[in-house]
C-alpha cells in the first residue's frame, strides 16, 4: 500500500526543489495560519508555538490592533523612501522608541529592515563617533549574516567559506558561568573573567584604538547565557576608563521578552548604542538603532541606513505592537510565564543528571544538555531528537548553543495558561523519551 504524501511533505518536496540548500531547516513544521499562540500546519493541524519565529511574535500571531493598523496605512502609501519623503510613521516610531529605551538625557534612532542591518549601523555609528576602528565581540555570539554581523557572530558553522571577514574585529571570552565556573562561586568567577577583560589591552587589542565593545546581555542563538550581573557593570567600567562605546544587541531579548522592554534594563547598566528588531514588528521587518544623541549624531549624512529603512508599514506595525504590548501589560506577562516555565523545567532537571542546566531571564529560558552531568561535555545528540519528536506531538521548539545541546523556549507571550502547560507536557514527554533513548 502507497502511503499517501501529506500537504506539508509536498510542500517540503517543493521548497527542496526551489528554495536554495542553504537556507536553513530548523523545524519540519509548515504553516497556513496562525493566531495567538497557535499554528496551524497545511494539513489543518494546530501547533503550539513555543519558538515564536526565532523570537519574532511575542505579542502572539496576528495581534489584531497590529493587523488592523496595517491594513490602514496599506491604503495610504506602502512606500515613498524616507531619505527622499518625510512621513509621520517614521518619526512617530522613533519617539516611542526613544521613551521606552532611553539613553541619557536625549536619544535618538534610525530605523533599518533587519538585526543584521541594525548592528552593521550601529558599528558604522560607533567607529565615526570615536574616530576609532577596532571592536570587541565575544565568544557565542550571534549578530546576524551579513559581512559585517557575520564576522562579530561567533559560530563557525554559520561561517563556512565566506571569508575574508571584516577586520580590526576582536573576540573575548563570553563570560559563561554555567560552564566555566568550575568550583569557583560567581563573585570569584567575575574577578577573574574581568581580569581577562583588561589583560585583553596587553595580549589582543590596544584600548586606544577600539571604537565599542558589542555583547548581547542574554545571548541568544548562544543558548541563552546571561551576563553575570558584575561582569557587565565592569565591562561598563572598562569602555568608560578607555573611552569605548558599549553597544547591547537586544534583537531576541527585547520587547518584552524578559519582562523589560530591553534585557539591560533588568541590569541597571545603561548602553551607548542598542539594538532592537524581531518582536518589534510583530513579523514586519523593522528594526532599529538606538543611542545617545551626540553619539547618534556623529554619523556623516548619507553614511547609514538604505531605501528600505523604516517602511512605513512596518512603522505603524512597530507602533501598534508597543500600544499593544502597553495594553496587555506583556512584560508582566513574560515574568509570570516565565516563573511558570522555569518551576516545571527545575523540577524535571532534578530527576535527570542529563539536563545540566535550566535558566533565564522572563521568558526567554533555555534547557541545556551535558554528558555526565558535566557542563563541559554538551549532548549534541539529544536536541534533534527533542526537536523532531514535539513537532510531531504537535509542538514547535528550536535548538541553540554553540554545540546545539540547548533548547530556547520563545513562546509568543500571550499564550494561554492551558495552551502553556500543554506544550510542556509535550517538552517534557519528549525530553524523557530522548534521554531513556540514549
Amino acid at each position: 500500500m502507497i502511503k499517501e504524501v501529506t500537504k506539508s511533505q509536498d510542500l517540503f518536496n517543493r521548497r527542496k526543489k526551489v528554495v536554495a540548500n542553504g537556507v536553513g531547516v530548523f523545524n519540519t513544521a509548515t504553516v497556513m495560519e496562525a493566531k495567538g499562540a497557535i499554528i496551524i500546519d497545511v494539513d489543518g493541524r494546530e501547533l503550539i508555538d513555543f519558538a515564536g519565529g526565532i523570537g519574532v511574535v511575542n505579542a502572539g500571531h496576528c495581534p489584531e490592533p497590529v493587523v488592523e493598523a496595517i491594513r490602514e496605512q496599506a491604503g495610504k502609501y506602502l512606500h515613498t523612501s524616507f531619505n527622499v519623503v518625510t512621513y509621520e510613521p517614521y518619526i512617530q516610531l522613533c519617539e516611542e522608541l526613544a521613551e521606552i529605551l532611553p539613553h541619557g538625557d536625549n536619544t535618538k534612532v534610525m530605523l533599518v529592515s533587519t538585526g543584521a542591518e541594525a548592528v552593521e549601523n550601529a558599528i558604522k555609528i560607533a567607529r565615526q563617533a570615536t574616530k576609532k576602528s577596532a571592536i570587541l565581540c565575544f565568544t557565542g555570539a550571534y549578530h546576524g549574516r551579513t559581512m559585517m554581523a557575520m564576522t562579530l557572530t561567533s559560530k563557525v558553522s554559520y561561517k563556512y567559506d565566506c571569508g575574508p571577514f571584516s577586520p580590526e574585529v576582536y573576540r573575548l571570552p563570553f563570560p559563561n558561568f554555567y560552564r566555566y565556573r568550575g568550583t569557583r562561586n560567581m563573585d570569584k568567577f567575575v574577578e577573574d573573567e574581568l581580569k581577562r577583560l583588561y589583560e585583553s589591552a596587553l595580549n589582543l587589542v590596544d584600548p586606544k584604538s577600539v571604537a565599542a565593545v558589542i555583547i548581547e546581555p542574554i545571548q541568544g542563538e548562544g543558548g541563552f547565557n546571561p551576563v553575570p550581573q558584575k561582569y557587565l557593570e565592569g565591562l561598563r567600567g572598562f569602555c568608560d576608563e578607555h573611552g569605548i562605546l558599549l553597544i547591547m544587541d537586544e534583537i531576541q531579548s527585547g520587547f518584552c521578552r524578559t519582562g523589560h522592554w530591553a534585557s539591560w534594563q533588568h541590569y541597571g547598566v545603561q548602553p551607548d548604542i542598542s539594538t532592537y528588531a524581531k518582536s518589534m514588528g510583530s513579523g514586519l521587518p523593522i528594526a532599529a538603532v538606538v543611542g545617545r544623541a551626540d553619539i547618534m549624531d556623529a554619523a556623516a549624512i548619507g553614511s547609514i541606513g538604505g531605501t528600505y529603512i523604516g517602511s512605513p508599514i512596518c512603522c505603524v506595525a512597530a507602533s501598534a505592537t508597543i500600544k499593544y504590548m502597553k495594553d496587555i501589560n506583556l512584560n508582566e506577562k513574560a515574568i509570570k510565564i516565565g516563573n511558570v516555565i522555569m518551576d516545571r523545567l527545575q523540577h524535571l532537571m532534578k530527576q535527570h543528571s542529563e539536563i545540566g542546566d535550566v535558566r533565564g531571564v522572563g521568558a526567554m529560558v533555555a534547557i541545556e544538555f551535558v554528558k555526565n552531568g558535566d557542563p563541559r561535555q554538551p549532548n549534541s545528540e539529544i536536541c534533534p531528537q527533542i526537536v523532531k519528536g514535539c513537532a510531531e506531538d504537535g509542538l514547535v521548539i528550536l535548538s541553540a548553543g554553540t554545540y546545539k545541546n540547548a533548547l530556547r523556549i520563545l513562546s509568543p507571550l500571550v499564550i494561554t495558561e492551558e495552551q502553556l502547560e500543554k506544550g510542556l507536557s509535550i517538552l517534557e514527554v519528549q525530553i524523557k523519551k530522548a534521554i531513556k533513548n540514549i
